[in-house]
């Protein structure tokens, strides 16, 4: 099997659902590891878990890929995307903007997939409860 393009890989999370995660093998080497802020993991079963947690816990999950920066257009070693993480929670839209840093290996499957987004401004001072109680504390840290 061929290994997969970087742009299949970018296809696959823009259209990403329960369904297509049976394909998490075809990008993902078996001991991958993931990280985001609120997981740490290794293993493709690991993976297919959060992302499956991800699609029982939200409502219409989507990943929306504004930018991307590979060291090699079609078989990349490493790259980043930009993206928006789009979903809805008890009749109320979120998104979240973020980064994600992938190395492969040889074959073309993600070696390490590390997500950086910032928790506290892209989703706790959006929830109700806790999120102004954040923002408070946001505009009491800031130099402006």
């Amino acid at each position: 099997m061929n290994p997969p393009t970087f742009n299949e890989l970018l296809l696959f999370y823009q259209n990403l659902s329960p369904s297509s995660l049976a394909e998490l093998g075809r990008f993902y080497d078996a001991e991958a590891f993931f990280k985001d802020p609120f997981n740490e993991v290794r293993g493709l079963a690991a993976i297919d878990t959060i992302f499956q947690h991800m699609f029982k816990a939200l409502e219409a999950p989507k990943f929306v890929v504004l930018r991307s920066v590979a060291n090699h257009e079609t078989h990349p070693s490493h790259a980043f995307v930009t993206w928006i993480f789009e979903f809805n929670r008890g009749h109320k839209a979120y998104s979240i903007r973020g980064v994600t840093e992938f190395d492969f290996n040889a074959e073309g499957r993600i070696t390490r997939h590390r997500d950086y987004w910032d928790a506290a401004e892209e989703l706790y001072a959006k929830l109700p409860l806790i999120g102004g109680p954040i923002r408070w504390l946001a505009r009491q840290l800031s130099s402006n």
